[in-house]
């Protein structure tokens, strides 16, 4: 089968093949999956670098999430030969088969098709657990959200909008606010430069933003923070802009917010039944029609690197899904 592997540790791709492997065999308690659909993730940019904090040893088949076919199971696994299934294991979706354990598997939502599913799943969960689980996020209130022409950025806007928020996205980028605004119909978009909080602080009548959802990072998580309103949060999601902030102890103090970390995969592997139930959630906001994962493109997995290099170089609006096999 073929797969895209990591062979070496390189900043220009160069590390990267697409290679022949032999068919993997599943081992008790892992479901084979026939992958039809994988979608590119930031992290998976970053362990091309061994800059993510998950370091898989070298070389390792690239690729967090899929979506696909059952083609064996246990019968205790819950899962049958056929069934459309949604999934990932930090490593191994870019190739045509792979072995997965059950539990890291769920169905795909009634009525989507294999590439939504695909670009849905690590999205999603990041959302959800940032903005509810962690974020107490309720109807009514404001939500920043930067980096919003990213998957998991998007995910936030149309998540947050779903449950009756009011979604202020950001980019970097005066090009994407047109295609934002239509794939995520926030109330605003905003250019994430300088001193945009006079600009929040208009849009929502000087109540300023009860969560911030910020992918990003460096100067962006520097204004923000004059962006949260009393009492409101501050969710770390990452650190796109390749700058780690720091924050001096007395603007949280004197302001009245939190900063919360968020890790959604640990979030959900360290709480289980929480996870179990965030996929439910929004499983059920996928087959209600009131969310859904936006896509830039598709390519075959033989097409690999267009994906890899329009996300390093920050072009995409949405997720890029790859096809093996085709």
């Amino acid at each position: 089968m073929q797969a895209l592997r990591v062979e070496r540790l390189t900043g220009d791709l160069s590390g990267l093949a697409l290679v022949d492997l032999p068919l993997p065999n599943r081992a008790p308690g892992e479901v084979l999956v026939k992958v039809r659909a994988a979608s590119l993730n930031y992290p998976d940019l970053l362990m091309t670098r061994g800059e993510y904090q998950f370091k898989p040893q070298v070389p390792f088949t690239s690729g967090l999430e899929f979506a696909g076919e059952v083609l064996d199971a246990d019968p205790a696994s819950g899962f049958a030969i056929g069934d459309r299934v949604m999934g990932g294991n930090k490593t191994g979706a870019f190739a045509e088969l792979v072995c997965v354990p059950a539990d890291k598997l769920s169905p795909v939502p009634e009525g989507m098709d294999f590439n939504a599913a695909a670009a849905m799943g690590a999205a999603y969960l990041t959302a959800y657990t940032g903005l509810v689980e962690l974020g107490d996020l309720k109807p009514g209130q404001w939500v920043l959200v930067h980096g919003a022409s990213g998957g998991v950025g998007l995910a936030a806007c149309d998540l947050a909008r779903a449950l009756g928020a009011k979604v202020i996205a950001t980019t970097g980028s005066p090009d994407k606010r047109e295609r934002i605004a239509t794939l995520a119909q926030p109330d605003a978009v905003l250019l994430a430069e300088g001193r945009f909080r006079e600009a929040v602080e208009k849009l929502t009548g000087g109540h300023l933003a009860d969560i911030v959802f910020d992918p990003v990072g460096g100067d962006v998580f520097d204004e923000s923070t004059r962006c949260v309103a009393f009492g409101g949060k501050l969710a770390v999601v990452g650190f796109t802009s390749g700058r780690i902030a720091e924050v001096s102890t007395n603007i949280p103090l004197i302001k009245g917010f939190s900063i919360i970390g968020l890790r959604a995969g640990e979030y959900a592997r360290r709480f289980p039944e929480r996870g179990t139930a965030i996929n439910a959630v929004t499983r059920e906001l996928a087959e209600a029609g009131r969310i859904n994962p936006a896509i830039d493109r598709t390519l075959p997995l033989s097409q690999w690197r267009e994906g890899f290099e329009a996300m390093a170089q920050r072009e995409l609006v949405g997720k890029v899904v790859f096809l093996p096999g085709a």
